[in-house]
């Protein structure tokens, strides 16, 4: 049965002495329902010396029968996975990610077993048992710590010696003062030992209640054997794998006993950090013995005879110092980096550039980062940057590659995101000719931190051929502190993640930091730590123009000479052509005397319309598109208008000498004094006029008196004192002539007679 092979294997990474009683029942109920024995059970039980009875297994085994809700092989294949076990799999360069794997490089391979050679142990020249225990307390233990050992022991059916729990009451400085006054008879001090047995000892320090894994006071050590292979190639192997040793024992028998600093903070990080050395040693030939994980394991005592042979101390203090300077090394051994190159070698035959995406901004493969504040449009732009790529069309100006691309939506809900797509369309008034170009991946709602996104994402789309990944917006996965550098160094490493397995641009946007972005450079207006401008290969900025009045009256002439000619072209083309100069297209009166004269039917009903236009151009906003760029030249910046739903570049220049908001030189309290300041000159000039136009017409042309001027507005419905009507003609330069009587005249009329 091959199921039983894998079974018993994966018993090696469940040790029962860390498993409740009911879990090792589960053990046995699996084993008997997949058709294993109760030999199997007991032969794996036997690990647990502290609790192990002989012949308990055989009696609970007949107990198990069937049962509508049976304890399957399922149950320890996951305690297995628990304690590190992952499936076996010879071809995983040829499989598809999985839904959680986690993309990291590198086998930890830092041995060649077919080259390793053995390195030799030599048995101390003048034996001194008290030196050799002496040695091990002073190296592995604080004076004030409580020390586990065993010296007495019992022999099961085989024969075989085990231990019993031993001691647990004495701390290291205790022995180590008793051992320095015994005279060389270790026994004196810990009670003689069986010489056929040996005696061991307990390597991390214990609260003096015990000695089961809660007993442990610091998770500081963890221990290294393997019995399988030659003494001397385990020495070479684990020197060559620089492990952080601080006591390496002969054991006196077939084994070295390597005790390696992991200084773990508790026992769920002690578990993850044994898990990873002893996977570390596997994978270079360490045959290791997994009953050894446990923290509160006896190891081989130094300065004792077994069998004629002496367990003795080997060295101290091998390979790293630390297991913080171990770990760092070994994943920087196998960071799968390339090798320096030189470049003689290439400099006549150098490597294609990878393609561009967006023509003289962003390469295929590379990453690029738009930045704005909320109301910039960020989200359209990046629609239309879908659609762009999708129809191979032009994006804010610049042409795209025509190919498929991914927009990972982790904001809108579905239908949202769904209707924005089809309305940019209309507005921008492309035919969906390659929609099929375009996947949308709806996340809301379901969202994980981009480190466990990135492996997720990729498993999708490995196969799609996607030449861009859009990721719309990143707080949404955002991991860490935004304004540490190391963390965000670590979060932007997984879009190199997915532009590296996909061969895919990998664009995604943020938001600014909050105050005036005007007087900023480009770079420095993304909020957070400044590695999110500096990490992508192009940064396109986008920061608010600070429309004038000007520009805005400018902007409604202009909407509405265009919505006059578009009315010309449905209803009435020939007169458009025949009688409507370029000049006349550019002056909204003009063109509104045209259409009373050509379309009267139209102007009949024409206010709503207005109406309509010069909304839509009040609820524009005007930005500026600046950039950073790695592989390509800087651009000037590209200047555009936001109307709902799309962006138009300005193509006429109306914005180009335009501040951002906040980089005039006026502080806002004298802009809003100078536009009050505008606005007051107008009214007065508008009030002139008016004014003006009353004393030309209310007396058929001739010079009007005071009250001919009052009875005027009166006819209008307004009333106006003769006081106020005798302020506005000294203010507005007007004077009344007497010798004509009374009448409103011009100062300068007056003069010119």
């Amino acid at each position: 049965m091959e199921h039983k092979l894998d079974l018993i294997a994966l018993l090696d990474y469940i040790d029962p002495a860390f498993l409740s009683y009911q879990e090792w029942v589960n053990v046995g109920m699996a084993l008997k329902y997949e058709g294993y024995t109760a030999s199997d059970w007991d032969d794996w039980s036997k690990r647990d010396g502290g609790r192990y009875h002989p012949g308990e297994c055989f009696k609970k085994w007949t107990s198990f029968e069937g049962t509508a809700n049976p304890v399957t092989g399922a149950t320890i294949t996951q305690m297995a996975k628990d304690n590190g076990w992952m499936p076996r799999s010879a071809d995983r360069e040829d499989r598809e990610l999985s839904w959680d794997d986690e993309i990291s490089g590198g086998d930890y391979v830092v041995v060649d077993r077919n080259w390793i050679e053995g390195k030799e142990i030599h048995e101390p020249a003048a034996w001194n048992p008290v030196q050799q225990l002496t040695t091990y307390l002073e190296t592995l233990f604080e004076s004030s710590e409580q020390v586990g050992y065993v010296v007495d022991t019992w022999q099961n059916d085989e024969g075989k010696y085990l231990p019993t729990k031993g001691a647990w009451d004495r701390t290291a400085g205790e022995l180590i003062q008793l051992l320095n006054q015994c005279d060389g008879d270790i026994g004196s001090v810990l009670g003689d030992y069986d010489p056929a047995a040996g005696a061991w000892i307990r390597f991390n320090p214990l609260d003096g209640k015990g000695v089961k894994n809660e007993n442990v006071s610091e998770f500081r050590y963890a221990l290294v054997e393997s019995d399988t292979m030659d003494i001397e190639k385990q020495n070479a192997i684990m020197r060559e794998l620089e492990l952080p040793i601080a006591v390496m024992v002969y054991s006196g028998g077939k084994s070295l006993h390597a005790i390696v600093r992991v200084e773990a903070a508790n026992y769920d990080e002690y578990r993850k950090r044994v898990d990873y050395l002893y996977n570390v040693c596997k994978k270079n030939g360490l045959n290791i013995d997994n009953q050894n994980r446990n923290p509160s394991r006896l190891s081989r005592m130094p300065g004792i005879e077994r069998n004629g042979k002496k367990q003795f101390i080997v060295d101290t203090n091998i390979g790293k110092t630390s297991w913080a300077e171990w770990h760092e090394w070994i994943e920087g051994i196998n960071d799968d980096l390339p090798d320096p190159e030189s470049l003689t070698d290439f400099w006549d035959n150098m490597p294609t550039l990878a393609p561009s995406l967006i023509e003289g901004v962003l390469r295929q493969g590379h990453k690029m980062l738009m930045a704005g504040p909320s109301k910039a449009g960020k989200s359209f732009a990046l629609i239309e940057l879908c659609i762009a790529i999708a129809e191979g069309s032009k994006w804010l100006g610049w042409q795209c590659t025509q190919g498929k691309v991914l927009y990972v939506n982790l904001e809108l809900d579905r239908a949202s995101a769904l209707h924005r797509f089809k309305d940019v369309y209309q507005a921008l008034g492309l035919p969906p000719q390659n929609i099929g170009n375009i996947d949308i991946w709806n996340l809301r709602g379901k969202t994980v931190p981009m480190d466990k996104l990135a492996p997720k994402l990729i498993r999708r789309s490995a196969k799609k051929g996607y030449i861009a990944v859009i990721i719309d917006p990143i707080y949404k996965v955002l991991t860490g502190d935004e304004n540490s550098a190391d963390q965000m160094a670590h979060f932007t490493n997984q879009f190199d993640k997915v532009a590296t397995e996909l061969g895919a641009s990998v664009i995604y946007c943020h938001h600014h930091s909050k105050g005036s972005q005007g007087n900023k450079k480009s770079m420095d207006r993304a909020s957070g730590s400044g590695v999110f401008a500096r990490d992508p290969d192009a940064l396109i900025d986008l920061v608010e123009l600070d429309v004038t009045e000007a520009l805005l009256k400018q902007e409604e002439n202009k909407a509405i000479c265009a919505m006059y000619k578009q009315l010309f072209q449905q209803h009435n083309p020939a007169y458009l052509q025949e009688h409507v100069s370029q000049d006349d297209e550019l002056s909204a009166k003009t063109m509104e005397d045209h259409a009373k004269r050509a379309m009267p039917q139209v102007m009949t009903n024409i206010m709503p319309t207005i109406e309509q236009v010069l909304k839509a151009v009040k609820g524009r906003s005007a930005w500026r598109v600046e950039g950073t760029l790695r592989e390509y030249a800087k651009f000037e910046p590209v200047n555009m208008w936001f109307q709902y739903p799309i962006h138009k570049v300005d193509d006429v220049g109306s914005l180009k000498d335009i501040d951002p908001e906040g980089e005039s030189s006026t502080p806002p309290w004298q802009k809003a004094t100078n536009k009050r300041k505008d606005r007051a000159k107008q009214e007065r000039r508008s009030k002139a006029e008016e004014f003006e136009e009353v004393v030309n017409n209310c007396n058929f042309g001739e010079p009007p008196t005071v009250l001919d001027v009052i009875a005027w507005y009166s006819s209008t419905g307004k009333e106006v004192a003769e006081r106020t009507v005798r302020d506005w003609v000294k203010k507005y330069g007007y004077e009344i002539d007497r010798s004509i009587g009374f009448r409103i005249v011009k100062k300068e009329d007056k003069e010119d007679e």
